[in-house]
């Protein structure tokens, strides 16, 4: 019965933190369109965050109670992992995905380099000999928040320059919802909550789950709590998949994974230090070795810059043997 109980306060803390994250989304965007803030910016920033916002919340609840750092650092990597392996290979399925020369040069390299910065500071026994334990401190926390501070610039300025280039021409506005500004108010704030509420339950939940099963929080957060924290990512790309627009849904990707690690795991390890130690050297290496296999899908694709339906497949397989190693590990 207990577990039973564990299992519903873990899946109604998943629905109300992906359904809060879009209702924050909804109102934060109607808001900033009401002061005539410009649909780019809003893309780059509240519907980006939006996106990544279950991720943020699960993390920093998990930090804050200060008992779970596992499931603070699992979900990010594990979100990673998923984003990259899962999301990617289905959409390639779906859709082979075209790559432009700025996400092989600039965007997915980031992407590996942001990996390769939480592994130096995940792994401090293999990096510098600290066998005191592996702990993401705050001060790597406010360097990660400034990497993140970084990253925006950079992507306002290129997104700068790709609206002046597109103006005149025909492009695409992001669809934001006008309600009047009581409604949207009203839907921001309720999202805030419902998100803040579903990620309590939901590290509540999860951390139950792996304790009554005797499984470690670690193991649970780079698989279940990661890939529900990422349901809201799947599906908006898959659904752009369906549409044509696979150009989205590998943004959607690369701008979650840098957001996962520069922004959330910074703030996280802001408000508590992480204790690192529960993780695997193999799960972290699993982090950068997708990113480093998405880059080389990118180059050596059978049509010039494209992950084909082929190399989606075998990005798939590669997630289903590294949760299938997670459960035989966890047994």
């Amino acid at each position: 019965m207990e577990m039973i109980l564990l299992i519903l306060k873990f899946a109604i803390g998943l629905l109300m933190v992906i359904k809060g994250a879009d209702w924050l989304t909804d109102g934060a965007s109607s808001i900033a369109h009401k002061f005539n803030i410009p649909s780019l910016v809003i893309g780059l920033t509240v519907v980006a965050f939006g996106t990544s916002a279950p991720e943020l919340v699960v993390s920093t609840v998990a930090a804050a109670e200060g008992t779970n750092s596992a499931i603070a650092i699992g979900n990010v990597l594990g979100s990673n992992i998923f984003n990259t392996l899962a999301i990617i290979g289905i959409v390639a399925m779906i859709y082979p995905i075209p790559v432009t020369k700025g996400n092989l040069n600039h965007d997915v390299p980031l992407c590996i380099l942001a990996s390769i910065v939480m592994f130096v500071m995940a792994m401090d026994a293999l990096v510098d000999g600290n066998y005191m334990g592996n702990t993401i401190s705050r001060g790597e926390g406010i360097v990660l928040l400034a990497f993140f501070g970084i990253f925006l610039t950079y992507t306002f300025s290129m997104a700068r320059k790709t609206e002046e280039k597109n103006s005149g021409t025909e492009k695409d506005e992001i669809k934001i919802k006008d309600h009047p500004i009581w409604k949207s108010a009203l839907i921001f704030l309720v999202g805030l909550a419902v998100l803040i509420l579903g990620g309590e339950l939901f590290v509540s939940g999860a951390s139950g789950i792996a304790t009554s099963m005797g499984i470690k929080e670690s193991v649970v957060a780079v698989t279940i709590v990661a890939a529900g924290t990422s349901f809201p990512e799947l599906l908006t790309s898959v659904m752009a998949a369906r549409k044509g627009d696979t150009a989205m849904a590998l943004g959607n990707v690369i701008g979650s994974n840098i957001f996962n690690i520069f922004f959330v795991l910074g703030t996280a390890a802001v408000i508590c230090p992480l204790d690192a130690s529960t993780m695997l050297p193999l799960d972290m290496l699993a982090l950068i070795g997708s990113a480093l296999l998405f880059w080389i899908f990118c180059l050596i694709g059978k049509q010039k810059l494209t992950i084909s339906r082929g190399e989606g497949v075998v990005l798939v397989l590669f997630i289903v043997a590294y949760y299938a190693y997670q459960v035989v590990n966890a047994m």
